[in-house]
């Protein structure tokens, strides 16, 4: 297995060194999405074709992977380009508009994939040397399955631009205790409506094959229960290549704005059994899309409208676990409303706070919500997730690990109160149904400082660090 790491530098390397037409990550990130989908769905075709007679790509043949891109000395320069910017006859305004009467879905994925994104390389050159490293991924012959989770995941490290694309990314602990801790069983329904690189959904699918998928029957089950709604262009390619990856032939993947749903419409037929999900929150939302929600719920808040929408699209009995940060949880007026709504329609029976750092490079304060629809809550657990032992926050070099969530685990079917968890009964909560409840365990000397405070001190030092440092100069 090629050194992935190394590929990723090589081919960032070159984009920014020797193309003209690259601009930044965000660029990048998309540049490099629909190359790794041509790539890897090649290969998945190449797989069908061997296992499944008469299986026939949705690709036209010159178009797939295989012809034009695997031979190192290959189409190059002004050729290449032309080849996949050409108006009318080339790879981008063929695919957009694919039609494969064969295999209809498998196009329309395609043609949805080509549409939102472009080819922003200008140098055929530049491009070839990145063909050619992307070849160095030899997806059908790992021998173990897991690794493709493993060599995205790395693509998505590497590549996310920490202003805009860190959204695409969950850590991979957080999606897996959120699905273990959910328990997704064959047969049910999961959809993530938010579902960004398709995180959640691949932790599903793994945690669903390893535990219950025996017969392939047991797969063809699971390959229709995994859904996932996604807006933005990257996002989606990046999503839909992972979940390609995680074994789904044709992905129940959609491309299109959850918040635009109409809340009336969601019946019995669009309700699901399991919603995993890391819903943005801070982003904007298209005009009027607020006015598809009950009037006493209506905000420009994207991540309180998702709670809304989970709440609707969850069926009775359902479970939903979701990432919220601590301006969804606290706060009066419609987000008052909206957890009234909550605690009142579903039993909200854990929430897990965790370390500001967390999601880093975002520095905002998050909790785990885990609630099941159907009846009220009564009473909340609460979990403080802690840092390492020595370890001041997390990071790139030292990202959040499963393995630190064993204490919280072993303590979850036999639940008793102790220096990371506590229970709050409704009936306790402050007006308004606030759910920012601390930990009662910290001493009452403990010095909790507010963000106002910790930025004056700041200041503070830096004066002092600034009047040092004039002295040390003169």
């Amino acid at each position: 297995m090629a050194n992935i790491s190394s590929i990723v530098k090589n081919v960032r390397n070159i984009m920014r060194d020797e193309d003209r037409g690259i601009s930044g990550d965000a660029q990048r990130l998309e540049q490099l999405g629909w190359m790794i989908f041509l790539k890897i769905l090649d290969e998945k075709d190449l797989e069908l074709e061997c296992i499944r007679e008469g299986y026939t790509s949705v690709i036209p043949e010159q178009f797939q992977w295989r012809s034009w891109a695997v031979d190192p000395e290959g189409l190059t320069g002004d050729e290449l380009l032309l080849f996949i910017d050409h108006p009318s006859d080339g790879l981008f305004a063929k695919l957009k508009n694919l039609n494969a009467p064969h295999h209809p879905q498998r196009a329309s994925l395609v043609r949805e994939v080509f549409d939102g994104l472009n080819n922003y390389m200008k140098s055929g050159f530049a491009m070839r040397k990145v063909i050619n490293q992307l070849n160095g991924f030899d997806f059908n012959n790992s021998e173990d399955r897991h690794i493709f989770g493993t060599i995205y995941e790395s693509i998505l490290i590497e590549l996310r631009d920490a202003g805009n694309k860190g959204e695409y990314y969950t850590p991979r602990a957080i999606t897996q205790l959120m699905t273990q801790m959910t328990n997704p069983t064959l047969g049910e329904k999961v959809l993530d409506p938010a579902a960004g690189t398709g995180g959640f959904l691949s932790a599903a699918i793994d945690y669903i094959r390893d535990s219950e998928v025996k017969t392939l029957d047991d797969e063809a089950v699971l390959q229709t229960s995994i859904a996932g709604w996604e807006y933005k262009p990257v996002a989606y390619v990046l999503g839909l290549t992972n979940l390609i990856l995680h074994g789904l032939e044709v992905p129940d993947w959609h491309y299109r704005d959850s918040l635009k749903t109409e809340y009336n419409t969601i019946g019995p037929k669009q309700q699901v059994d399991v919603i995993l999900a890391n819903p943005p929150f801070g982003a904007g939302i298209a005009e009027g899309v607020e006015t598809n929600f009950p009037a006493s719920f209506r905000c420009r808040e994207s991540a309180d409208l998702f709670v809304i929408l989970m709440l609707q699209l969850l069926k009775p009995g359902g479970r939903c676990a979701i990432v919220l940060p601590d301006g969804c949880i606290t706060g009066d007026g419609y987000k008052a409303r909206i957890r009234e709504k909550l605690l009142t329609d579903c039993n909200l029976h854990t929430i897990i706070r965790l370390p500001q750092s967390t999601f880093h490079p975002a520095t905002v304060s998050t909790n785990l919500l885990f609630f099941q629809k159907g009846t009220p809550t009564k009473e909340i657990w609460y979990w403080e997730h802690q840092l390492p032992e020595g370890q001041k926050s997390y990071s790139k070099t030292k990202p959040i690990q499963f393995e630190e969530f064993t204490p919280l685990i072993d303590w979850w079917d036999d639940r008793e109160e102790n220096e990371n968890a506590w229970k709050v009964s409704v009936d306790d909560l402050k007006a308004g149904f606030d759910l920012d409840v601390k930990n009662p365990v910290i001493p009452d000397d403990e010095e909790i400082l507010s963000k106002g405070e910790i930025i004056a001190a700041l200041r503070k030092s830096q004066v002092k660090i600034d009047s040092i440092l004039q002295g040390l100069e003169a």
